[in-house]
């Protein structure tokens, strides 16, 4: 099931829409749902949502 950031407003924006599998997170593009799809192991994008999350990710 793929959904989008909380941060999302539906204006149009640039935005991502993420799907968690059992072993990788999948991101693609929220207007062109039917473009790629970069697909990050699971634990990877955790510790990159962690970063963001703790601001320990370099901007």
């Amino acid at each position: 099931m793929w959904f989008t950031s909380s941060y999302s407003n539906g204006a149009g924006g640039e935005c991502v829409e993420c799907a968690i599998t059992r072993d990788r997170a999948l991101v693609r593009d929220s207007k062109s749902t039917e473009g790629a799809v970069v697909a990050v192991e699971r634990h990877a994008w955790h510790s990159f949502v962690q970063g963001l999350k703790g601001g320990t990710w370099p901007r």
